[in-house]
């Protein structure tokens, strides 16, 4: 590797970290300014001689930040809730994805003369998914109701595989590979359902292994090579040119595993947590600055063009994308509740601001991009579908992205009351557990401790006491207890084993739908970190 090489390896992440760490500062989204720092920077560059180019390897962006980018998404996201929202999730995250995909597909190909349909379609499928972190970004900083926030993550962790498997399909088409109406419908059911079936399998087989280890630095580093594995496993398994979904595989490993975590140590939690945190900052804030680097490389392509004709087109595509989420949407949420009673029954009625919020919540991103760069080679038009995805992706990350806190804001959407709704359930559930960890306290007492022993006792009574008590104090905005250091070994063994009582009741509570995964995860991680403290002792 030349020294070249090795400094823009280096001043890549050091820009998007510097740049990140800015935004963060100034109370900003960092990926909207990511973008727009990529943008001009990659601009600037490209009028100066020997300045490097970063440009966009579609292997690296599907190998390496796809799956863990998807795999953390799935491990924080709730299964009871998307259970919940299985309706709305497969209406955008299938549903809405194929839709796009005819939309923009059918207008691109009556719109530019001589462009073959299956190319029109490999378009569609590549400015068909959402992603969502920029969004979701945004809704978990100004508050957005949990529903809308799951919605949303459900949506961008199944519409990848959606639309990867309408793309491959309509580029063997495109390639000349004769494909029927049949044989598409065939194809993207084998790579589905491949993918979801590889995921159940993998999902067992990795939870089985991961019960069995208690070291956090070793169980921490297989999770890191869970999600490449889980790709890379679905993809080796294909029918002719068609390959399971790996993007299917890593969400459902991920889902399922985050669903069990409460099986693991509490070092394991406490690791996790920054772990992931740690490499989602850093690979988001990479991603979202190669999307603004693109663009001198995008029209360099397009030299001697009609820019007007190009601008036509690309205004054309990205108004289709933008209509079409509020085309499918609309309908999709009103009419079920209107033709089918069940629903009416089952669902609340939604509200008018909510869907309004999911539906300008359609920002496109890398993997968009990644599959226009994975293109062949050789594919008529493939520059002017470079250029018209990226208008669609910069588009709507720009547009919608930083009109979203201020119509957030118009529309008056908040999760007031579900916090509150949340910190009394948190209270109720601290009480339980706290109850659970006093009865655990009294067998082991009956079970042979020493009399003498009886400060030690004390101390773990009122510990346990006052964190019930601290849990409804917060609902006036007071602060829990922090755990009490002890030199004794009594103490860390009485004391371990009433958190663990504690555990299984705050568990018990989510699977009966009493508390939420968000509040199962905050007060686990305060039982964790007092755990932590004790084995410092």
């Amino acid at each position: 590797m030349d020294i070249t090489t090795a400094l823009q390896l280096v001043l890549l992440p050091a820009g998007a970290v510097a740049v990140a760490a800015f935004a963060r500062r100034r109370g900003w989204p960092a990926p909207l300014l990511l973008v727009l720092v990529g943008l001009i920077a990659g601009l600037i560059a490209s009028r100066i001689p020997g300045m490097p180019t970063y440009e966009l390897d579609p292997e690296v962006v599907l190998l390496i930040f796809l799956p863990p980018l998807l795999y953390s998404a799935a491990l924080d996201s709730s299964y009871l809730r998307l259970r919940d929202f299985r309706r709305p999730v497969g209406l955008l995250s299938v549903g809405l994805v194929l839709f796009s995909t005819a939309v923009v597909g059918l207008l691109v190909h009556l719109m530019i003369p001589g462009l073959p349909l299956a190319v029109a379609f490999a378009l569609g499928a590549i400015v068909a998914p959402p992603d969502a972190v920029a969004a979701v970004a945004v809704a978990r900083r100004l508050g957005l109701p949990r529903k809308i926030i799951t919605i949303l993550v459900g949506e961008s962790l199944f519409n990848d595989a959606t639309a990867l498997t309408a793309y491959r399909v309509a580029v063997a088409a495109a390639v000349g590979q004769g494909i029927s109406l049949f044989g598409a419908v065939g194809q993207f059911a084998f790579a589905a359902g491949g993918g979801l079936l590889i995921g159940v399998v993998l999902a067992y087989a990795f939870g089985w292994l991961l019960d069995r280890l208690r070291d956090p630095l070793i169980t921490n580093t297989i999770s890191l090579l869970i999600p490449f594995a889980s790709y890379l496993a679905a993809e080796a398994v294909h029918l002719g040119e068609v390959h399971a979904s790996g993007v299917l595989s890593v969400v459902v490993v991920g889902v399922f595993l985050g669903h069990r975590m409460n099986r693991a140590s509490y070092g394991t939690r406490v690791v996790s947590y920054s772990v992931w945190k740690v490499l989602d900052f850093f690979l988001e804030i990479i991603v979202f600055l190669l999307i603004g680097l693109q663009l001198p490389l995008i029209l360099e392509g397009l030299r001697g063009q009609d820019p007007w004709r190009i601008a036509g087109y690309a205004a054309a595509v990205f108004t289709a994308v933008v209509v079409a989420r509020f085309v499918w949407l609309i309908p999709g949420v009103y009419l079920p509740r209107i033709l089918v009673r069940g629903i009416r029954n089952r669902e609340a009625k939604p509200l008018a601001s909510h869907v309004a919020v999911i539906g300008w919540a359609g920002m496109r991103g890398v993997v968009s991009l990644a599959a226009a760069f994975a293109l062949p080679v050789d594919l008529p038009y493939r520059d002017l579908l470079l250029f018209l995805t990226f208008v669609v992706v910069i588009g709507t990350l720009l547009v919608q992205g930083m009109s979203f806190p201020w119509l957030i804001r118009k529309l008056g959407v908040s999760s007031d009351v579900e916090i509150y709704k949340d910190n009394l359930s948190e209270a109720a559930a601290q009480q339980a557990a706290a109850s659970a960890a006093l009865a655990r306290l009294d067998e082991l007492t009956e079970e042979g401790v020493i009399e003498t022993h009886t400060e030690v006792i004390d101390r773990l009574r009122t510990n346990a006491e006052r964190r019930a008590m601290g849990a409804w104090e917060r609902l006036g905005g007071g602060v829990g207890p922090d755990g009490e250091e002890t030199p004794s070994a009594l103490y860390r063994r009485l004391r371990r084993a009433m958190l663990e009582a504690e555990r299984s009741v705050l568990v018990r509570m989510r699977d009966e739908r009493r508390i939420d995964d968000e509040v199962l995860r905050r007060v686990t991680m305060e039982l964790d970190y007092e755990e932590a403290t004790l084995a410092r002792e």
